[in-house]
């Protein structure tokens, strides 16, 4: 299991009229943390793009378990629980100031070729960067 903690202050224009954070932007929460997980790895979405695989989102969830608020700190855990294949399936918690868990979620993208539009299997060089992380399990299919 791969798990990379990114750490998110709310801002003001996060939030709605209640002065809790817009559910619509838990999913930008989402992107921030996949982005920086991946970085953490050595690797970069753009790097991916320029070699000619894309990452569309195929599926969304949230669980709302309590508001977060404006200004406060987030930390948000994107984790990978299983070794990619053709589609990553990313888990999100997010905790507050205090350590309580208030939201989780998922994502499932798929690997594209920008090319083609077709989907491909992950790229060796994400793979060769989370293997480390699943020693016992191959690259699926």
């Amino acid at each position: 299991m791969y798990r990379h903690e990114t750490r998110l202050r709310v801002r003001y224009a996060d939030t709605d009229q209640m002065g809790y954070v817009y559910y619509g932007n838990y999913s930008a929460y989402y992107e921030a943390a996949r982005v920086e997980s991946m970085r953490a790895l050595g690797l970069s979405y753009k790097s991916m793009e320029e070699d000619g695989v894309i990452m569309p989102v195929m599926e969304n969830w949230s669980k709302y378990h309590a508001p977060a608020t404006y200004d406060e700190m987030l930390s948000v855990h994107a984790i990978i629980k299983t070794m990619p294949g053709v589609r990553i399936k990313f888990f999100y918690e997010i905790y507050n100031e205090s350590d309580n868990l208030i939201h989780e979620g998922e994502t499932t993208l798929v690997f594209v070729k920008k090319e083609t539009g077709r989907p491909c299997k992950m790229p060796d060089q994400m793979r060769e960067a989370l293997a480390p992380f699943f020693p016992d399990e191959k690259t699926p299919g």
